[in-house]
């Protein structure tokens, strides 16, 4: 179809798709290397840091690279961390672990306590300044090939179709923004660098990428409670043996925390339902008695890639670069990737300046990929890099143990008593048939600290134009009904933290499936954790999605 449609064409030096902490970055690097670049940033939010979500303990390292006078340049970075607890919880109680056993890289002191998408809405005031031109509700539906099969640009800015995919009456076929080099920094499971990775076949020889869905609420609490700077992390209940994950609690300013909850996405019993899994975390003690009295003002969700050093793919391929979480680049025991990101996004555009100056176009940054293996990203994930496969395939006791001795002898001598550990299988094929586990039986929310998914929708502040087609796509429609049903209890009905996906069961009529695609907030867990990888998760028109204030 896109081969009849006649675009207007812009050049430019660098396309990045992707306003994050990555592109931004690259962004900005790229116009203090030489101010004559040009260079655009392509952003599927209605506004920047409209679909950033994250916990987030910002690791300043990186921003202290790429703006070494950030503390001097109003930055919205205020909150450093005081206070650093670890908890595994059960039932009714919690055990302290202490901080002392623990390897230096574990450490938050240094850190702060951000919201992303207000540091995503500064790097951007920065990069304008600078003379980036950077385009919001600018969705990149494609991507374009140069006659070499180099990624030479992509489609922008197409509006107007109608459900059904007819241009309709007030189709805007968008406009073709080619560069010299694309860079990828769309976050997790990007659906233009999925097709890399699938083109170029960059993934061959790693170990499957793996990932995690993060849940987030923004709370108002009594002051009383309030201890700006305390951080929190807790592993155990209620997740148990279903599955891994934990949760985080961070005191931000002006008496908010961040609530958030992580389920690792290789969970087997096909009846878990992470979205409750949060909810019921809140009614632990210690959470419950925090949390009293205050009030929930935000909800978002996104998947985590937590693969790390093994799953990382080859990061480009001729004329594209993928940066940030689109590779994969997030420290899991940490919890932390901003810091890899920035790093990853200042990598690329030097890698990416230098091929310019020498009057390179179309081809290989291997220069990136060499800096991002070789330099800070990489040592930083490869000390790290077993914790994550002890975890997935010998539980959390193992990690524990066995993962805090391998960060220990990798930070001490710079090797690992276990190599190189490799991740087993997908997400996606770690789900186990329904048959085989008992359903779970979840309490009802409360309204008071636990919320259903519908009513805690509404503070994603989620919003897609009904008339446009679902940009959530069946490979094969007859799927969900006739094998996800019987073997998973189809579970699009729980793993989705936004209600997409429902099972509509009428009396006398066979079940049906239905997506809610108006709810998405793009977290795009679908795309990793359906069974039978029958779902497909690409970009709808610009500004749709979440419009997080400052997540």
């Amino acid at each position: 179809m896109s081969e009849q449609i006649t675009r207007e064409e812009m050049e430019y030096d660098v396309v990045i798709v992707g306003a994050g902490p990555s592109g931004l970055s690259a962004a900005i690097r790229l116009k203090q290397l030489d101010t004559n670049l040009s260079v655009v940033v392509l952003e599927k939010g209605s506004e920047v840091g409209a679909h950033i979500l994250s916990g987030a303990v910002l690791d300043p390292s990186g921003l202290d690279a790429l703006l070494p006078d950030w503390r001097s340049m109003g930055a919205p970075i205020k909150t450093e961390v005081t206070e650093d607890n670890f908890y595994i919880l059960g039932p009714a109680g919690q055990i302290r672990i202490p901080n002392w056993p623990m390897p230096p890289l574990m450490n938050n002191h240094g850190n702060y306590i951000v919201s992303m998408a207000n540091v995503c809405r500064w790097l951007a005031t920065v990069a304008e300044g600078l003379g980036v031109e950077i385009f919001p509700g600018m969705s990149c539906s494609e991507l374009v090939y140069g006659a070499s099969g180099e990624v030479r640009g992509v489609v922008a800015g197409e509006f107007g179709r109608n459900p059904d995919g007819t241009p309709g009456p007030s189709y805007e076929p968008g406009m073709v923004l080619a560069g010299k080099y694309v860079f990828l920094s769309e976050g997790v499971r990007g659906s233009l660098a999925k097709e890399v990775i699938a083109k170029y076949d960059l993934s061959a020889g790693k170990s499957p990428q793996k990932y995690g869905l993060g849940m987030k609420e923004i709370w108002q609490i009594d002051p009383a409670k309030h201890h700006q700077g305390r951080v929190t992390h807790t592993m155990g209940w209620p997740l148990g043996s279903n599955a891994g994950g934990g949760s985080f609690i961070y005191h931000l300013e002006n008496n908010q925390v961040y609530v958030g909850f992580v389920v690792h996405l290789n969970y087997e019993n096909p009846h878990l339902y992470p979205y409750m899994e949060f909810q019921r975390f809140k009614h632990h003690p210690m959470v419950a008695d925090l949390l009293k009295g205050g009030k929930r003002v935000a909800y978002g969700a996104r998947a985590i890639s937590e693969g790390g050093w093994q799953s990382i793919p080859k990061m480009v391929a001729p004329g594209v670069a993928l940066l940030g979480c689109t590779a994969g680049l997030v420290n899991v025991p940490r919890i932390k990737g901003n810091h890899n990101a920035m790093l990853s996004g200042k990598a690329a555009a030097e890698a990416a300046h230098a091929a310019i100056t020498a009057g390179r176009r179309g081809d290989e940054l291997t220069a990136y990929e060499t800096q991002v293996r070789d330099g800070a990203i990489g040592q930083d994930l490869k000390r790290v890099r077993n914790v994550k496969p002890l975890w997935s395939n010998y539980g959390l006791i193992a990690s524990l143990m066995g993962g805090g001795l391998d960060m220990w002898t990798n930070t001490l001598f710079g090797l690992s008593v276990f190599g190189t550990l490799k991740h087993r299988k997908s997400d996606a094929a770690a789900t186990g048939l329904a048959a085989d586990f008992a359903p779970i039986d979840y309490p009802k929310p409360d309204g008071v600290l636990s919320f259903d998914r519908l009513t805690n929708l509404a503070f994603s502040a989620t919003n897609h134009d009904a008339d446009q087609p679902a940009h959530l796509r069946l490979t094969d429609p007859s799927i969900p009904i006739g094998v996800n049903l019987p073997q998973f209890n189809e579970p699009a009905q729980r793993y989705c933290p936004a209600g997409v996906y429902e099972v509509i069961a009428e009396a006398g009529k066979e079940p049906r499936f239905q997506i809610n695609f108006q709810n998405c907030v793009h977290c795009k867990t679908c795309d990793i954790k359906d069974p039978s990888q029958n779902i497909t998760w690409t970009t709808p028109q610009g500004g749709g999605g979440p419009n997080y204030p400052n997540m």
